[in-house]
């Protein structure tokens, strides 16, 4: 394991010491189906370097994919690629999407959660030499989530005394907890009462 400072002084933990494990493709992060691979070239053909299109990355997840509890939309998707074509998701499954079109493009993205009521998923991305929290869930509901190497722009910050708190690991790989309860999932109101509430 490695640990890192984010720009908040919170120590993140990488809990995979080869970066290249952050990369990879597998079921959830298939970065090497079609939709996935098209999407990422569109944007990175609009951007001059590696910051501009991991933001064009996280702005398009943020914004033309609706958090499904904020749309209303029934559907569970889980797999980078059906979030993309379905244009649908909780927080979970735009990380994954995110992460699949950061990965296409050789930008290590790892995950990351918070505690709140159930458990909420982000990723981090590295680039400059440090690893960088990104929430592409939205901006709804008086959160203001932004792109930024520069101090965190989280859609929410955790209330210690609430019981809330920011998890320290940078995962390679989504938790199998939360994939598990997503692809058991019959729909959204049965996810959202089987999310865990930690790892």
């Amino acid at each position: 394991m490695v640990a890192f400072l984010c720009s908040t002084g919170m120590e993140l933990i990488q809990k995979t010491s080869d970066l290249s494990a952050y990369l990879a493709a597998d079921d959830v992060v298939d970065h090497h189906h079609p939709l996935v691979r098209e999407t990422a070239a569109r944007l990175a053909r609009e951007s001059v370097d590696s910051y501009a299109y991991a933001r064009s990355a996280f702005e398009f997840v943020r914004d033309t994919i609706p958090h499904s509890a904020d749309s209303g939309d029934p559907r569970v998707t889980w797999r980078a690629s059906d979030v993309l074509e379905q244009r649908t998701g909780i927080c979970h499954a735009k990380a994954h999407a995110l992460a699949a079109l950061l990965r296409a493009e050789d930008i290590p993205t790892a995950f990351c959660y918070q505690k709140f009521e159930v458990l909420h998923g982000l990723v981090a991305v590295r680039l400059d030499g440090a690893w960088h929290r990104q929430d592409p869930s939205g901006s709804k509901l008086g959160a203001d989530a932004r792109f930024s190497l520069d101090g965190e722009r989280l859609a929410f910050t955790p209330d210690p005394d609430l019981g809330e708190l920011d998890h320290p690991g940078l995962y390679a790989e989504p938790h199998p907890a939360v994939v598990g309860v997503m692809k058991a999932a019959p729909g959204l109101a049965s996810l959202m009462r089987t999310l865990p509430l930690v790892l």
